[in-house]
């Protein structure tokens, strides 16, 4: 595999709008893209997002790695929501918390998992696991499950079995906790006073129980804990990544980044370096939304250190393996269902009662969680 296609495979990356160009076909396949994260830009109908899925995942035969794609998308619930009806419209997390059911929580993940799998998105990152504990903070608010750590635990377990079992990848975010910043990191670095002994009887606790779940990913903040690591963001950090996550809190799925093109980063560090960085400090998936000058720079950045042994080629292989592991256990069938068999599942009448119960804050009746344990 040539080098270029090595480091593509670390890489999720927007595309412009409802089909994919000719230069963006061009560029996953030359370049070996993972995968590629959909905006409301790409979204109109269902049949037009399964035939745009069904687009991306058909780049496979032509890449080096022949895998399957990721095809992420931001389904949160409330404000952060993609996908318009006829899909199933979600209330914000927060109505979740606020019912105290973790059944509620499973089937409320399950059930926006089987929709969004339905037209071949594979990949939600979610739940969000901060612990909203400013009430100044707008970035947050309703998007968390609580203030309280030890209800967003429980939730967190709930919702990532749910995921787990509708199939599609889970995401926990923002490690190690974004429930208390004013500053929203699209446009400025946040710094934070929190220390490790905080954190730990906070902001780690949900990321705990999400890791004990089995989360497939744990997208990572671009926050500033001035008292922990006081020259690097998380994103950019080996004490959170490798230290933190990886040795002591022992896990063992894929860490990517929040979008690399963010003000907190671009404000503060070089385009070519901040992927650089993000992958010597333990990041294996880098993510970029909107910039599509980006990934160039990003793949000639890190090509660049490798050539001059600031990164090594063996350690992107060594992330690669398991880039590719988890996509040949998790991606089985990654080409989308037929549009009928999908229509079917979109909006589905369980799935709008359950959210209506939400809305109105009554239990639903009749649910019954499978229990996977932990």
């Amino acid at each position: 595999m040539k080098l270029n296609e090595l480091i593509g495979q670390h890489m999720l990356i927007g595309v412009s709008g409802h089909t994919l160009t000719e230069s963006e076909k061009k560029f996953i396949v030359e370049n070996n893209i993972s995968g590629v994260v959909l905006f409301a830009r790409n979204l109109s109908t269902p049949e037009q997002i399964r035939d745009l899925c069904a687009e991306i995942q058909s780049l496979r035969h032509k890449m080096a790695s022949k895998a399957p794609l990721f095809i992420g998308i931001d389904m949160e619930g409330g404000r952060v929501h993609r996908l318009k009806e006829p899909f199933t419209k979600w209330p914000p997390l927060k109505t979740v918390g606020d019912l105290d059911a973790p059944t509620v929580a499973f089937h409320f993940a399950h059930r926006m998992g089987l929709e969004m799998m339905a037209v071949g998105i594979n990949l939600d990152f979610a739940p969000c696991v901060d612990v909203f504990t400013n009430p100044a903070n707008t970035v947050i608010g309703d998007r968390a499950v609580s203030s309280d750590p030890h209800q967003v635990e429980k939730m967190a377990s709930a919702l990532v079995r749910g995921y787990i079992k509708s199939g599609i990848l889970s995401c926990a975010k923002h490690f190690p906790g974004h429930g208390h910043t004013i500053i929203d990191s699209h446009e400025e670095l946040p710094v934070e006073e929190a220390d490790l002994k905080r954190l730990h009887e906070v902001e780690l606790v949900p990321f705990k129980k999400a890791l004990r779940s089995r989360v497939d990913m744990v997208m990572t903040a671009h926050i500033l804990f001035k008292s922990v690591d006081k020259d690097w963001p998380a994103t950019l950090s080996e004490f959170f990544l490798k230290k933190m996550l990886r040795d002591e809190l022992k896990y063992k799925g894929l860490i990517i980044t929040d979008d690399l093109d963010m003000k907190a980063m671009a404000k503060h560090y070089d385009k070519a370096f901040i992927p650089v960085r993000a992958l010597q400090a333990g990041a294996e998936l880098l993510l970029y939304c909107n910039e599509p000058e980006s990934p160039p720079v990003a793949i000639e950045g890190i090509m660049s250190a490798v050539a001059q042994g600031q990164h090594s080629k063996a350690e992107l292989e060594n992330t690669l393996k398991h880039i590719l592991d988890v996509k040949k256990i998790k991606l089985l069938n990654p080409d989308p269902r037929p549009i009928n068999e999908a229509m079917e599942i979109v909006g589905h009448p369980d799935h709008q009662y359950l959210a209506d119960c939400l809305r109105k804050q009554v239990m639903p009746e009749g649910l019954v969680e499978t229990n996977d344990g932990e």
